[in-house]
């Protein structure tokens, strides 16, 4: 039995719901035949949009405030069995420049939640988004989970702080909590109009417009990519198989990419042009070198595997994005 097919006529709730990742998480649910229900506060530059649950807009309610509202919050997650939390804000450069909002947004909201499940639905089932930023610079290559987490910008160490809170919840009030850390994840619906969602989103938007691609230092740096429809397949395993309860789990791919490798494939498929630039030092000193996660204890646990090469990937995203111009780039 396909242990998604547990989640036809469940109740789930989805934080985020609207954002990149958080919208295919919940078109997937409502096409599994769950009863879906999404959180998002549209935060204008987080990404989140309406427009990315079209597919499923009648099969889904959308309730649109922040979770730093408790009672709301708390209305929410009531008879819940499933909450999937994506929410927050993902920007590192953002989280040095306004780290207070960093905090509030990632930690605060998280904390919210967690109470909300503990005085008001004990029985839900969490899983939470973490990032592969909290490990900071590799020590050691491939990463697996017990590498030193030493984050390296205020939103690796709330990312981190709120997987504590889960893994704590879990141990001491029963919340059964799993931590995914993401590592690059790329496909349609990322937010790609402004700079605030990694450089993945940077380097599509400059190849669909016919921009020069910058690449910041010598381009050898290697990094490990899922395509979204991918790791949305992890998100929900983790939540369906019950021996990923009080774990952390990386997600990665089976080989590692260079910048280089990358930039040329968006060169192939969108005739996009680069240079070597030195580091700004903005980015420099949040820029982690080398990073390539080890997934093998979640795949032993779930027996997930990516299935999307990050050339196909590449090109099924810019077919979208070249579909939708007007919404997410033009």
């Amino acid at each position: 039995m396909n242990p998604l097919d547990g989640y036809r006529g469940r109740r789930v709730l989805v934080t985020g719901g609207l954002g990149f990742i958080g919208s295919t998480l919940s078109i997937a649910l409502a096409e599994l035949g769950a009863h879906t229900t999404i959180v998002d506060a549209l935060i204008p530059e987080h990404g989140g949009s309406p427009f990315n649950v079209e597919p499923v807009r009648d099969r889904v309610s959308v309730h649109e405030f922040d979770m730093r509202d408790q009672d709301a919050l708390d209305a929410a997650v009531r008879e819940q069995e499933f909450v999937f939390h994506l929410a927050g804000q993902v920007s590192h450069g953002d989280s040095m420049r306004d780290p207070h909002q960093d905090l509030g947004v990632n930690c605060v909201a998280t904390m919210n939640l967690l109470e909300a499940c503990r005085q008001h639905n004990r029985e839900a089932r969490l899983v939470f988004t973490s990032t592969r930023q909290v490990y900071g610079v590799a020590q050691v290559l491939p990463v697996t989970e017990d590498h030193p987490t030493i984050p390296i910008d205020v939103n690796g160490i709330n990312k981190l702080a709120a997987e504590y809170y889960h893994l704590l919840y879990d141990r001491v009030y029963g919340i059964r909590s799993t931590v995914l850390r993401l590592t690059n994840t790329y496909g349609p619906r990322q937010q790609i109009r402004n700079d605030r969602q990694g450089f993945i989103g940077i380097l599509i938007r400059k190849a669909l417009r016919g921009e020069l691609i910058d690449v910041y230092g010598d381009g050898t740096q290697r990094r490990d990519f899922n395509y979204v429809d991918d790791v949305v397949r992890a998100i929900l395993l983790a939540g369906a198989v019950e021996s990923c309860r009080g774990r952390v789990f990386n997600l990665g791919a089976a080989r590692p990419y260079s910048l280089l490798d990358f930039v040329g494939f968006l060169e192939e498929l969108c005739g996009a042009r680069h240079r070597l630039v030195p580091f700004p030092t903005d980015a420099k000193i949040i820029d982690i070198g080398d990073y390539y996660g080890d997934y093998s204890a979640f795949a032993a646990a779930t027996g997930w595997h990516p299935e999307l090469e990050l050339r196909d990937g590449l090109e099924r995203t810019i077919e979208s994005y070249q579909k939708h111009r007007e919404i997410y780039w033009g």
